[in-house]
């Protein structure tokens, strides 16, 4: 028998900054997420029985209450109900003891330390916080088969989190959730260890907050006559036009947030302003720059129509608002909103124009600095603090606000280094709403993609800033914005398995996460989210085919990779349905020729993910070198000229990083095919998404050249523009050059973008250029 260990805290305090891969390993049965600072396999296990008691300090109702959340948990796996006791002593033998030790607090108010012995369990902390989330640790050592016996493997834990703010933020403006599901989801961030829960509860599509000063925002603003079918780039845009809607009376918030605080997680509500702002606005625009009339919004986006900056009566209700608000939430910060909010009514406006000239204001940007520093002297003065998203860093910072950097780290960093508090959350990280596995694969999602392998990657401190100017980066948090998001089992495909990854990229010390190790605990925890009832997404058992060009060689390496352990990935590359007898996958391999390959993976002889396609064309003009006379733009760049003839072809997914983008300008391809060769057919790949901007060529234009620099012409035409497709698609132009004999081909799409444009306003989205 293993004698029970506890490390002194001075020795803890040398290791938690240091833990490393080599600290022993846990046994298989604990399989931790996120994983703790240090956690050390012992010998042996703990049973429990009928007779096992849960101790608790005298008179702390808090550790009761914890001690009763662990005998349900028991319960409902065991069906043995152990009796929580409050005892001022040291408990016998074959116990489970729940305790404040104060000597603790250097492990931080979340912190704490669990020794399971097979004789005894102990957990202690500084605080019943810090006690809970240790209760979230055992949670993922009990058993998740329910009936079965309960033996927690002996372990020794000693853990704090990295960040203070490890959120997850719900948006219920463009689709509403009742009070169950909100008090669901609070359940799955404490399973995590998050400790804020981010409530959007104002937009353009739906005011969700009672405000009894002003009726009217529920009743009109809480409403609209229908919601957007398919997605914002399908064209015409067309509605469901059913009614849509609900809100939150204050009672239900207040219940809420209770809830919330039994699980030692802070709620922060949003009020968006000065923009996204037409549910308030249908109820009262006189409120607005024009005057209205507006109705709540079933279309997604960004609109003009904002709170008028001018007009001193937008100021007096929003201070009322948030008057009832605030004190609905006991925590400390108000999120403002801040973001996306267009200047065209206020450059407009005279209110708005003497406002900017009365108070000395530059432009509309300092205006809206002006908006919020004024609404910041407000909260200030009711003892909080705002959070904006960083677009409330243009035109000057408020004083005291703290910045949530969603359009990269960029705005963070610059926060930061004036001295304000950060919460990170980028696009590129952090945004749920993405698509987490191939779209073809995957339920409607805003656009993007986000596998769960990105996620785990997110670091939210930027290495440039200086040790004194990281102390601003207070953590991080993940959004979950629900436009293409109707129903709660969408809600938990979207968050799970990500919300695991997140939390352990905000809990765990950066140089302990380790994504293999990470990758085999998540197979426990897969169970555990079927144990939830939690509809999780099983996009990480999708294979990922990467294909990666070799210029010189003229051949593709294929890599089959999935963010899944476990099972075995097959393919064929004929095109045939991969099955459990297929080719199994052990290394990347090359093709030397055209292939369509198909790969899955398999477990036990069935099929655990889906299949996943991708074809390669080889043609005369493959691999061979590509010359821009202009430049694609550096976020639709894929890997250079050399994506138009790497035999791939893009989806209608125009970031799948297949398309060449050029905003305002013209292709002009230089294929050189390095000997005369005879060609009959050059077909250029051209993407058409008009909601997002994506036009057709108006003409394409091909030349050849035996030298590289006279061209001579021998295909120039208009390319025909049909009605457009509701739906983004790809467009075929094929120039039939009949037996030309060349060695340089030259192909030129001129942009759709209008003659004389004072900025550019059209895309021009072109793939492969087939030369055959």
């Amino acid at each position: 028998m293993r004698k029970k260990i506890w490390l002194p805290l001075a020795a803890f305090l040398s290791l938690s900054g240091a833990v490393s891969a080599q600290q022993p390993a846990a046994s298989p049965a604990a399989s931790i997420i996120p994983q703790p600072v240090r956690l050390m396999a012992g010998t042996g296990s703990f049973v429990v029985t009928p007779a096992t008691k849960i101790y608790v300090d005298p008179k702390n109702g808090e550790l009761r209450r914890i001690g009763e959340t662990l005998s349900q948990d028991i319960r409902r796996t065991s069906g043995v109900q152990l009796q929580v006791v409050a005892t001022p002593s040291n408990p016998d033998a074959g116990s489970i003891r729940l305790t404040l030790r104060p000597a603790l607090d250097t492990l931080s108010t979340e912190g704490y330390m669990l020794s399971v012995q097979p004789t005894q369990v102990v957990l202690a902390a500084s605080n019943a916080q810090g006690v809970f989330r240790g209760l979230q640790t055992i949670r993922q050592l009990l058993p998740v088969q329910r009936g079965a016996a309960v033996r927690l493997p002996a372990v020794e834990v000693i853990d704090k989190p990295r960040y203070q703010w490890r959120g997850m933020h719900l948006d219920v403006s463009r689709h509403f959730f009742g009070v169950e599901f909100v008090k669901k989801y609070i359940d799955y961030l404490a399973l995590h260890k998050l400790n804020t829960f981010h409530w959007h509860l104002t937009d353009d599509q739906g005011w969700r907050i009672e405000i009894k000063k002003y009726p009217r925002l529920t009743s009109v603003g809480g409403w609209r006559d229908g919601t957007l079918i398919g997605h914002y780039t399908d064209q015409p845009h067309q509605f469901d036009n059913v009614r849509y809607g609900g809100f939150y009376t204050q009672e239900q918030i207040r219940e809420v947030v209770r809830y919330a605080q039994e699980r030692y997680i802070t709620v922060v509500p949003e009020i968006e302003m000065p923009g996204h702002a037409v549910a308030a606005l249908a109820g009262y625009p006189e409120l607005s720059c024009t005057g209205g009339p507006f109705k709540v919004e079933g279309l997604w986006g960004v609109f003009d129509d904002i709170f008028c900056a001018g007009n001193e009566q937008t100021f007096t209700f929003l201070q009322d608002v948030l008057t009832e608000v605030m004190p609905l939430f006991p925590g400390k910060i108000v999120h403002i909103g801040g973001d996306e909010a267009p200047k065209t009514r206020w450059h407009n406006c005279p209110k708005c124009q003497a406002r900017m000239k009365a108070e000395g204001l530059k432009d509309e940007h300092e205006l809206q600095s002006y908006f919020v520093q004024r609404m910041e002297k407000f909260v200030n003065s009711k003892g909080k603090s705002i959070i904006g998203w960083d677009e409330i860093l243009e035109g000057g910072l408020a004083p005291n606000a703290a910045v949530m950097s969603w359009r990269g780290q960029e705005g963070g960093t610059t926060a930061a280094r004036q001295k304000h508090n950060v919460v990170m959350t980028p696009g590129s990280h952090s945004y749920f709403d993405h698509y987490q596995g191939l779209p073809e694969l995957e339920p409607l999602a805003f656009g993007g993609y986000l596998p769960l392998s990105k996620v785990y990657t997110f670091e939210p401190t930027p290495k440039e800033l200086t040790p004194a100017e990281q102390q601003y980066i207070l953590g991080g948090q993940a959004n979950i914005w629900t436009e293409y998001i109707p129903t709660e089992q969408q809600v938990e495909y979207m968050a799970f398995p990500r919300m695991s990854a997140l939390a352990e990229a905000l809990w765990t010390p950066a140089r302990q996460r380790n994504w293999p190790d990470f990758q085999q605990r998540m197979q426990q925890q897969y169970r555990r989210y079927e144990a939830w009832g939690g509809n999780y997404a099983r996009s990480a058992f999708n294979v990922r085919p990467q294909l990666t060009l070799d210029p010189a060689r003229r051949t593709t390496t294929v890599t089959l990779q999935m963010d899944a352990a476990g099972p075995q990935i097959r393919y064929t590359s004929d095109g045939s349905e991969p099955t459990a007898a297929s080719m199994a996958y052990t290394q990347p391999f090359t093709v030397p020729n055209s292939a369509v390959i198909k790969a899955a993976s398999f477990e036990e002889g069935k099929m655990t993910g889906k299949v996943t396609t991708r074809e390669l064309l080889m043609h005369q003009a493959f691999a061979r070198p590509v010359t821009l006379l202009n430049e694609a733009n550096k976020s639709y760049k894929g890997m250079g000229p050399l994506t138009l003839v790497d035999g791939q072809k893009g989806s209608t997914n125009h970031a799948d990083g297949q398309w060449l983008g050029f905003y305002g300008s013209d292709l002009v391809a230089t294929l050189d095919l390095q000997k005369p060769t005879e060609i009959n057919t050059v077909t250029s790949t051209f993407l058409r998404a008009v909601g997002s901007g994506i036009q057709l060529p108006t003409s394409v234009e091909v030349a050849v050249s035996e030298d590289g620099r006279t061209f001579q012409t021998v295909y120039s035409a208009p390319v025909s523009v049909q009605t457009a497709p509701a739906k983004p698609s790809v467009s075929e132009v094929r120039a039939d050059v009949k037996k030309t004999k060349s060695r340089y081909v030259r192909v030129t799409a001129r942009n759709a973008q209008a003659p004389g444009a004072a900025r550019p306003d059209t895309w021009l989205f072109v793939d492969e250029i087939v030369v055959q």
